[in-house]
């Protein structure tokens, strides 16, 4: 059972523990000989941690502490830059790029918080796919069957292990299309997808800048409250769970369903009837939009055209750097035209008014983040049929929300000793305060069913 912030932060403030030790803890996993560490971690900020812990702990024994995630290590993805070093984005392309000037803005807000950055978590490259598999830095493996070696998920893959593993109590990743959630899903961890516009993306490398959103792993809800409200720079408000009686819920009557394996259908069929049994409302609903957005993107959406504006130059001059399997899609954004731009903008803008309208009448949507459980890395690796198929089928759900511009928690919904799936529970956009109190409520339905 993974530590949350609040037991943490309790046992800092009565003594039980020191920042150093935790931190030391933490490294002492990223080095392990027998663990995940050389996979998860590009850099690793060992003395720079170390001397943050026991400033923190020197703080502490002073009467002070900056907030709850203060002296608790925490890790912060590949993309984000920090001080003197350049931003890789789990490439090897930019490694001769010029070092950051300043901190990403959400690194400095979690400095100015007392968190103690442990390190980089990998990613894939460019954090184009969502499976995690990185062919410069390796692929760490999912906490769940490490003897078949299964994927993280992606592109955050290292954020979600480094988490489940304890080399971090937090790390924050980014979300396009679902890379938060869907190594949250496979690490049997709890994330959470804000708002894009609620997080400064200043300091963070783009995929795609109007699908972007930066948000936390964690081990429950609240950890993820806790951090959202950092990295968004507004005031902690814990949330409040409403009574089930309370709560409607949509499930959409098709796509985010078709594909899924008989583990996550089991596991998303049992979650729906706890919250049931506990006086929930779930209804289905008919949601089109969702069977449309296919079609909308059918020339590459916005991911592929403006991530072929911020890398175009780059693959004229080294296109044979890049991972294959990451510039072929970068690639399919040349042939987007400015007009084909401006009409999937007017698009989407109708799309997502259409989609708020429908669901006016329900608190969240639910869904399987993904629909099937983590694959092989090794089947992945061996065939682009397999990588491809994969990719867009584990995508499919999460990029749903981004494209409705919404916020999002995934939660593990599975069994204790199963497959990790995860519950995605959706709300527009500036519903995040909403969605979080939803699903700390969520949370506690769940419960029996995670422990059965």
């Amino acid at each position: 059972m993974l530590s949350t912030i609040r037991q943490l932060h309790t046992s800092l403030s009565t003594g039980e523990t020191t920042s150093r030790a935790l931190t030391e803890v933490a490294l002492a996993r990223i080095d392990a000989p027998d663990g995940e560490g050389g996979q998860t971690f590009t850099r690793v900020y060992r003395e720079q941690a170390l001397a943050a812990a026991q400033a923190s702990d020197t703080l502490r024994a002073a009467g002070l502490a900056r907030s709850p995630l203060d002296g608790l290590p925490v890790s912060v993805k590949d993309l984000f830059d920090v001080t003197g070093e350049a931003t890789l984005a789990g490439s090897v392309v930019l490694q001769g790029a010029d070092p950051a000037t300043q901190n990403a803005v959400i690194v400095q807000r979690l400095i100015d918080a007392g968190a103690v950055i442990v390190g980089k978590t990998n990613m894939t490259e460019f954090a184009f796919s969502g499976l995690g598999i990185n062919p410069h830095y390796g692929t760490p493996r999912s906490p769940w069957d490490r003897k078949t070696g299964r994927i993280p998920g992606g592109s955050s893959s290292g954020a979600g292990v480094a988490v489940a593993d304890g080399m971090s109590v937090v790390s924050i990743g980014t979300d396009t299309g679902g890379s938060v959630r869907i190594p949250s899903a496979f690490c049997g961890l709890t994330g959470f997808k804000p708002t894009a516009r609620r997080v400064p993306s200043r300091g963070a490398l783009p995929l795609s800048t109007s699908l972007d959103s930066i948000g936390p792993l964690s081990a429950s809800v609240e950890c993820c409250a806790i951090v959202d409200s950092i990295l968004s720079g507004e005031p902690y408000r814990e949330p409040s769970s409403p009574q089930p009686g309370q709560l409607r819920f949509a499930v959409p009557s098709s796509v985010v369903l078709e594909g899924a394996d008989e583990q996550v259908v089991a596991a998303f069929e049992r979650a729906i009837e706890a919250l049931r049994e506990q006086g929930a409302v779930v209804h289905q609903l008919d949601v089109p939009e969702f069977e449309q957005l296919a079609y909308i993107n059918r020339q590459g959406g916005f991911v592929c055209s403006e991530a072929w504006a911020w890398h175009r130059k780059l693959l004229e001059q080294h296109a044979d750097r890049y991972d294959p399997r990451v510039a072929s899609r970068i690639a399919r954004g040349k042939d987007m035209s400015a007009a084909d731009y401006i009409d999937l903008l007017e698009t989407r803008s109708a799309w997502i008014a259409s989609l708020t309208h429908r669901m006016r009448q329900y608190d969240a949507l639910l869904m399987p983040t993904s629909p099937i459980v983590a694959p092989a890395i090794a089947t992945l690796k061996a065939s682009d049929d397999a990588y491809f198929s994969a990719n867009g089928l584990i995508l499919r759900n999460p990029t749903l929300i981004n494209f409705f511009d919404g916020c999002a928690l995934s939660l593990p919904c599975h069994r204790d000793g199963e497959a990790p799936v995860g519950l995605m529970i959706a709300g527009p956009a500036m519903h995040d305060a909403h969605i979080l109190n939803i699903g700390l409520a969520t949370e506690k339905m769940l419960k029996a069913i995670r422990q059965a």
